[in-house]
């Protein structure tokens, strides 16, 4: 049984690794598009409050982007284990393309997801570059105040 399991852990591993680098990509354009918007904006003397708003929409956004990139890696975990340890497809330790049934047996709550979200988006390499545009943000308003 293990001959026809390990070849289709494999091909769920190749897939998730392909997304989580997918959702990888995708976090940093996220980062890069507030960037540009947020240069801009400054160049352009935009609202500072809207801008702040906007990065902070932005860095949420990661933070959701990047909780469905954690459900893909716990995954791999798994299948990971189950590729090391060579288990038999009716042990039910760990069956290939279970994916969403895995995550919809585990699924918090709506606080729960709401948690997940933000300690996602707490994790110093999301929050790194918002952390410092909203802190450039205030010290350019403080400026324009002080004029």
């Amino acid at each position: 049984m293990t001959a026809h399991i390990t070849p289709m852990l494999g091909q769920e591993w190749l897939a998730l690794q392909s997304q989580y680098e997918q959702y990888e990509r995708g976090a940093l354009l996220i980062k890069l598009v507030c960037l540009v918007l947020f240069a801009t904006g400054l160049m352009l003397t935009f609202n500072l409050i809207l801008a702040a708003l906007f990065v902070l929409i932005f860095w949420l956004q990661e933070g959701i982007f990047r909780t469905y990139q954690a459900r893909l890696g716990a995954r791999i975990l798994q299948v990971e284990a189950g590729l090391k340890q060579g288990l038999h497809h009716d042990s039910g330790a760990c069956q290939p393309f279970q994916l969403h049934s895995e995550w919809l047996r585990t699924r918090p709550s709506a606080m729960g997801l709401l948690c997940e979200y933000a300690n996602n988006a707490a994790r110093p390499t999301v929050a790194f570059p918002y952390l410092i545009l909203l802190l450039l943000d205030v010290m350019v308003f403080a400026l324009w105040k002080l004029q």
